[in-house]
């Protein structure tokens, strides 16, 4: 009897709480968004296998020693696998439709009023009993409202790495959710009239101001922000590679190879804070509840701006590209792109979109920057 009782005791049927398993759900329900229904699949999917690998009991993945541990160490607790993963996301990313349209910034920026919005309304919740946000955790849950994943880990690990999974969680998820999330709140703020306005083609952009361009947003950031520089540094520097024209393997490294390789530790590092103890509160609900306000408030910022600007601008401006301004590339330029072409089948949004949408991330990192300055 007592070796069938160590046996048991062996087993993690015996070790199982409810919280592991409630969790090891939430991480099944994120491997069916990514392969059923392929939202953000690339992080979710290892995200998930990484939820269910951090609440299996006895298999010490999370504890010192364990692969979950050592991934969140060495790349997440540090910020380095954020980093490289906007340095791919510079190698990929074309300048040309906001070099051409360099006005789009606007939108970009507006775009971030979620942002700083959502970090009053954290503060707001400590009224609610069980909830203690302080000004990092705030700052923290506030990027969301950017939709830059990679950004909003960066800052979290920094600020409030308690809160990482929560915050990582409700990131991924508001990005994935961009075509059910944005469309209503565009078509609420505009009219007909307007999401049918076509845009005057853009110029052509010269390959000399696409290699002057991330060295200005450098030289800029390092000046008035060098909070922000870990960010738009990487990013500058993989979208230097891409436009030089002279490195052109190690750009396709950064593109495929690396960017690859990071976001399955990304993934799998972010899982491993999706632990009952951590996730299963009342601050989680209150994360996921500020992410959604965060995102639909910087949709609805880009597109007023859109429309702010169109009564001055010379040439057309259509209102619906304000709301790529937030940083899902590029998604959200793509649902711009729809739903002009829902108005108007003559009217393709799709690269006066990126504009916004490239501001965006610059936007992100630059509030990130901004945050990490007043409260890191």
């Amino acid at each position: 009897m007592e070796l069938l009782n160590t046996l048991w005791l062996s087993t993690g049927l015996a070790h199982f709480e409810f919280g592991q398993v409630v969790m090891m759900s939430v991480g099944a329900i994120l491997l069916y968004l990514a392969i059923v229904r392929n939202f953000e699949p690339l992080l979710l999917l290892p995200m998930g296998f990484g939820a269910i690998l951090t609440n299996i009991p006895l298999a010490g993945f999370t504890e010192a020693g364990g692969l979950l541990h050592y991934i969140y160490e060495v790349g997440i607790s540090t910020g380095v696998f954020p980093l490289l993963i906007f340095m791919g996301v510079g190698a990929m990313t074309d300048f040309g439709a906001l070099i051409a349209n360099p006005k789009v910034l606007l939108l970009g920026a507006a775009a971030q009023l979620g942002i700083f919005a959502t970090l009053f309304g954290a503060i707001a919740l400590n009224v609610i009993p069980g909830i203690e946000f302080t000004l990092k955790d705030a700052s923290a849950i506030a990027i969301i409202g950017g939709a830059d994943g990679p950004t909003a880990i960066f800052l979290a690990s920094k600020l409030a790495p308690e809160l990482l999974g929560a915050i990582a969680v409700a990131a991924y998820s508001y990005m994935a959710l961009v075509p059910i999330i944005q469309p209503p709140i565009m078509r609420a703020l505009t009219n007909v009239d307007e999401r049918k306005i076509e845009m005057e083609q853009l110029r052509h952009v010269t390959k000399v101001e696409k290699v002057i361009f991330p060295l200005a947003v450098l030289l800029m950031t390092i000046f008035f922000l060098p909070a922000a520089t870990p960010l738009v540094g990487m990013f500058c520097l993989g979208n230097l590679m891409r436009e030089s024209g002279v490195v052109d393997r190690l750009s396709a490294t950064a593109q495929n190879e690396l960017i690859n390789i990071t976001t399955i530790f990304l993934g799998l590092g972010v899982g491993s804070k999706l632990s009952a103890e951590k996730f299963l509160n009342v601050e989680t609900l209150g994360i996921l509840a500020l992410g959604a306000v965060a995102f639909s408030i910087g949709t609805a910022g880009g597109v007023l701006m859109a429309k702010l600007m169109n009564k001055f601008s010379k040439t057309p401006i259509n209102p619906l590209i304000g709301a790529a301004g937030v940083s899902a590339v590029p998604m959200a330029a793509r649902v711009a792109n729809k739903v002009g072409l829902e108005a108007n089948p003559h009217n393709f949004l799709l690269m006066h979109a990126m504009g916004p949408n490239v501001a965006g991330v610059l936007g992100s990192a630059v509030a990130a920057g901004i945050l990490l300055a007043l409260v890191g």
